[in-house]
């Protein structure tokens, strides 16, 4: 990034040690037991939180209880603070499973990750797998749109994500404005992070994904409804994928494309007894109804986006 750029802080110091986090407690968990087929006993879970969020283990933990049933291996989550977290443990044959944005999924996928996505969420049966990028500024603020963007301190999310960094400069961009040089970029980490860093005032204006606006923050009282102001929409974008190591076996990842295709979903998981009901079902936030299918072609707009923006981070 330019040198105007900065985060809020403490995130760099604490995505760094996510690195190490990663890497450490992968390793410690895969090395040394394979099973007789090369697969570990250990599969490595790695998720980023959309919010600063210390229980996304526990979010994750009807998952994890999932394919431990069902393939008998033991499954370490491991909650990632930033996306090169995740993507340099599955470069690296420490994360087995991992939850990526879009735009670090191709990030991964296309700088030569061995990883397959195989799902993503939706919030309903009927809904397509994809969600939203909003711009957004304090409530009665008198940015009223993206143009008048230029000269603000912006809070963007990381420059990995779709959503809080992608998007928006691709956005910005199309008006004539520079996300680098045009505005004073920071980076607040989180999603959460930038809605609330905009609410406090420590940034004019930000972007996040539609969800932690509408829902999550509002549900968790963290803002109320007229606090924050939506001044612009992404497009759709595709939704986040789970993706798997090509360093399993065939059958292991068959096995798990099966799990999160077929029986992470709401009535699947009462119909065999996991849930009592739908409501009671403990999915991760942003999974609504439960996952679907995905294949890498999906991705395909966000590597167009990153064509017309150029991003650094798009040539990594």
């Amino acid at each position: 990034m330019g040198s105007n750029s900065r985060r809020l802080l403490g995130v760099a110091a604490v995505a760094a040690a996510a690195v190490l986090g990663v890497s450490g407690c992968g390793s410690s968990a895969a090395a040394g037991d394979d099973t007789a087929a090369g697969d570990p006993q250990t599969l490595v879970l790695a998720a980023i939180p959309a919010e600063d969020s210390e229980s996304l283990q526990q979010q994750y933990k009807l998952v994890a209880e999932v394919i431990e049933k069902e393939t008998g291996h033991k499954v370490e989550f491991q909650n990632a603070t930033d996306y090169s977290a995740v993507i340099e443990g599955q470069r690296a044959g420490k994360v087995q499973i991992a939850g990526y944005g879009p735009f670090s999924y191709i990030t991964a996928k296309d700088s030569g990750v061995g990883t397959i996505p195989v799902a993503a969420p939706v919030k309903s049966a009927s809904a397509k797998p994809g969600y939203q990028s909003y711009a957004i500024t304090k409530g009665g603020s008198n940015i009223k749109s993206l143009s008048d963007f230029r000269g603000k301190t912006v809070c963007f999310v990381d420059p990995a994500s779709t959503s809080g960094y992608l998007y928006p400069s691709a956005g910005l961009k199309e008006l004539g404005i520079d996300p680098e040089k045009d505005v004073t970029p920071v980076f607040a980490g989180g999603h959460d992070a930038s809605v609330l860093a905009v609410n406090s005032g420590q940034c004019d204006a930000g972007f996040a994904y539609d969800t932690i606006v509408d829902k999550v923050l509002v549900e968790k009282g963290q803002i109320k409804p007229g606090d924050i102001d939506v001044v612009w929409k992404s497009e759709t974008i595709a939704a986040s994928p789970i993706a798997i190591s090509t360093d399993l076996s065939p059958e292991l990842q068959a096995q798990l494309t099966a799990i999160f295709r077929e029986q992470l979903n709401r009535p699947a998981l009462v119909q065999a007894g996991v849930c009592a009901d739908e409501d009671s079902c403990d999915l991760p936030e942003d999974v609504g109804y439960g996952y679907v299918p995905v294949e890498d072609s999906l991705y395909d707009g966000v590597r167009k986006v990153c064509e017309v923006t150029q991003a650094a981070a798009c040539k990594n």
